[in-house]
């Protein structure tokens, strides 16, 4: 099945009065991070040289994921025409750049790099369903759908040969767990906070680094529902060579769904403008495949 290009979106159908300013944020964000596909490609073929079948999986992932921003750029631009996608992600690439290493992935083994990117996928697929079940707008609605179902297929890409490298390098429970839990709290890094900064502000603003990830993270956790949050933990259970649908998993998602509510709660009451004494900040640059939970 060939997969969807952007003139298959009904761009005809936008609906300018459905629009909801708070997703329109996310929206932007989002469409330059994903810009970053190009340069996660690179580091993946990197960490898996010799490996000329996951190489080109990759390649064709990294193209998807650029699609992606393209989409949502678009659209966001329709939403808000004085929105210029190629300029937000231009300012974007001059305060971020996902750093190259020359060998090896920051996660240790290539099973630990493949289960960073399936707690990627998880995320993008929980993130965009949910995204697309908060919005009204129609077009928006579909892009999501379209997404959404990429990320759900790039999970079982990398999770397919997650599989081929567990039997390789073997690791043991709690490393899988630790790389896990490791790329999960990392949805509070530059990335994120930088895109929605260079997305969002005007071009001379200040970026602040606790600022912007907590106006994206406050507006991000409003569109989810319990249902996505255990549908997410149930894939992250996979990975991890935990078992899914059972009542250990159950435990588990209903402590992330509450930790997600106490922690929107928190942003809500903390508000948005810098404590007397914070500093401008420059984006903080971190490994290659530290990248958004929306990548």
């Amino acid at each position: 099945m060939d997969h969807w290009k952007l003139a298959d979106i009904p761009w005809k159908k936008f609906e300018s009065g459905k629009v909801d300013p708070d997703l329109l944020r996310l929206v932007k964000a989002a469409s330059v991070v994903e810009q970053n596909g190009g340069d996660y490609t690179q580091y993946l073929c990197r960490v898996f040289e010799g490996d000329a079948e996951f190489q080109q999986a990759a390649k064709l992932w990294g193209a998807e994921e650029v699609q992606h921003g393209q989409a949502l750029g678009r659209w966001a631009e329709l939403a808000d025409p004085g929105f210029d996608y190629k300029a937000a992600c231009a300012r974007f690439s001059a305060g971020y750049r996902v750093p190259l290493r020359p060998e090896g992935s920051v996660r240790g083994s290539r099973a630990g790099e493949l289960i960073a990117r399936c707690m990627v996928e998880t995320g993008t697929s929980s993130y965009y369903t949910a995204l697309g079940d908060a919005a009204s707008e129609p077009v928006l609605k579909e892009i999501c759908r379209h997404i959404a179902a990429d990320e759900l297929r790039h999970y079982k890409l990398f999770y397919t040969h997650l599989k081929r490298y567990l039997e390789i390098e073997q690791p043991r429970l709690w490393r899988r767990l630790l790389v896990a839990f490791g790329r999960i709290v990392e949805s509070e890094d530059d990335e994120l906070g930088f895109a929605y900064h260079a997305a969002n502000e005007r071009e001379d603003a200040v970026y602040y680094h606790s600022r912007a990830v907590h106006s994206y993270l406050r507006r991000a956790y409003a569109v989810y529902r319990r249902h996505h949050v255990e549908r997410g933990m149930a894939m992250i259970f996979k990975a991890v060579g935990l078992k899914p649908n059972s009542r250990f998993e159950s435990v588990a998602a209903r402590l992330a769904w509450w930790a997600m509510r106490l922690r929107r709660f928190a942003l809500d009451q903390g508000g948005l403008i810098p404590p007397r004494g914070y500093r401008a900040e420059k984006a903080r640059i971190r490994p290659a495949s530290r990248g958004t939970a929306i990548a």
